[in-house]
């Protein structure tokens, strides 16, 4: 009976191999999960940084807009370069001038001789007058895009229709 467990002590080379594969199975598919993970991750977080930078752009560009004379607005572009309806310059009721621009991939707020960048990731951006009766409706559209990873990109286009300027 002793001899028999003595024998029985070790694997047999069937066992270390089905468990080679089934942990080789296994570590597979964790190297793919964990990179589709990890992926997930960047465009979560890529996403979520191109939303708060556009709600941080669109309110400093609502707010100045909204204190503009609309008898100042002007709507061109920076540059032969750039799309077209991709500036535009107003006088503030305190007699301030101030554009925003598109300047390739930078948008650019400039008061007076001094310029500010805002975003480094603009793709496009216009303004319109969206009623032809009413200069005192600007609508701002933008697109915002950041590189994640293996040279992909993400974007973000956001809207803001109907930007009512005060002093008209």
């Amino acid at each position: 009976m002793v001899n028999k467990l003595k024998r029985r002590a070790g694997y047999t080379m069937t066992e270390m191999m089905i468990t080679v594969l089934i942990v080789g199975i296994v570590s597979a598919m964790g190297a793919g999960m964990l990179l589709q993970i990890n992926r997930f991750f960047m465009i979560s977080r890529t996403k979520l940084d191109l939303q708060r930078e556009a709600r941080a752009i669109m309110y400093v560009i609502t707010r100045n807009l909204r204190q503009a004379q609309s008898d100042t607005i002007t709507i061109s572009r920076n540059a032969s370069t750039q799309p077209f309806f991709s500036k535009i310059t107003f006088t503030k009721q305190q007699g301030t001038t101030m554009s925003f621009q598109q300047n390739g991939d930078n948008l650019e707020q400039v008061v007076g001789n001094r310029t500010r960048v805002l975003s480094k990731s603009v793709r496009y951006l216009a303004f319109t007058f969206p009623r032809s009766d009413d200069m005192g409706i600007v609508s701002v559209s933008m697109t915002l895009e950041n590189r994640i990873y293996q040279g992909r990109t993400k974007a973000l286009h956001m809207a803001s229709e109907k930007v009512q300027v005060m002093n008209e």
